[in-house]
């Protein structure tokens, strides 16, 4: 009943990837160590979220996802923004609304991929994010970003409200913080962005590889299967009231200890040692 619970809640149809044409033009991915590195690498259009590049995006999430070395998932860019959002030449009365209903499907299946993916997803923040863009910071599972940030939700401006992006935002910040982005358009810099909880950290830019680093470290050091159990509960938990929660999160509990992982977990501590870690499930 519990899996039944947790898999309904947060999960949805398998990805099924659009045909892709030349990746490189809009994303670049490394993988050492455990950390995949997926760079939004399209200048021309300010990384926006083109379907090409949501097509990419997911591909490049989900591809191997349960193989036991990748340990977290980082997204960064190319350029001084992170991603304009929407790419709005794919948005104009002459595409239609089958196109744009495309467009916004495919959006919905890049969020859901960071969510259901089974390792920590940390956006790496350098410059201006804005609707859809902000929608995907607001989606990630950690954020750094470097002082020089900001974050707008402008879509009123171009009279197509950011309701998609609010849905990520609304779930990020407080409720008036959120309006106000909406509402107003203005950004908000990365100080704002921090006191607000739309981002993790803020460093200086020529530190912020190092930040992230550190926390993939801090990632790796832990349990893969015990990190998947703890971050599927942790989205799933969200859409039920405080009573469920806590009855399905004992559950969880419960279950965490029964895994091979948490019973060296706790062995190791009583025996004081490190522990080893099969990354299991």
């Amino acid at each position: 009943m519990f899996a039944r619970v947790i898999k309904s809640a947060i999960t949805s149809p398998r990805l099924v990837l659009i045909s892709t044409r030349n990746c490189s033009a809009f994303t670049q991915v490394t993988e050492k160590d455990g950390i995949r590195e997926i760079r939004l690498n399209n200048e021309k259009t300010k990384n926006s979220l083109s379907l090409q590049m949501m097509n990419n995006l997911i591909s490049d999430i989900t591809r191997d996802e349960n193989n036991e070395t990748l340990r977290a998932i980082v997204l960064s860019s190319t350029g001084n923004v992170f991603s304009a959002g929407h790419n709005l030449k794919e948005l104009t009365k002459e595409s239609g609304p089958e196109h744009h209903k495309a467009v916004f499907t495919r959006c919905a299946d890049l969020m859901l991929a960071i969510m259901n993916s089974p390792v920590p997803i940390i956006a790496k923040v350098d410059g201006l994010a804005t609707a859809a863009g902000c929608q995907l910071v607001a989606t990630c599972d950690i954020v750094v970003c470097s002082e020089r940030s900001k974050f707008s939700t402008p879509g009123a401006n171009f009279g197509i409200f950011c309701s998609t992006p609010g849905i990520a935002l609304a779930r990020a910040v407080p409720r008036m913080q959120a309006s106000y982005m909406l509402l107003t358009g203005l950004p908000i810099d990365a100080k704002e962005a921090k006191n607000s909880g739309l981002v993790t950290d803020v460093v200086p830019k020529e530190e912020l590889d190092a930040r992230v680093e550190e926390i993939c470290e801090a990632i790796k050091h832990k349990s893969r299967s015990v990190v998947e159990l703890g971050k599927k509960f942790f989205y799933a938990q969200l859409n039920f009231d405080v009573k469920t929660a806590y009855d399905l999160g004992a559950q969880t509990m419960v279950s965490n200890l029964k895994m091979k992982d948490g019973a060296e977990g706790i062995q190791s501590f009583v025996e004081k040692r490190k522990p080893k870690w099969s990354h299991k499930n």
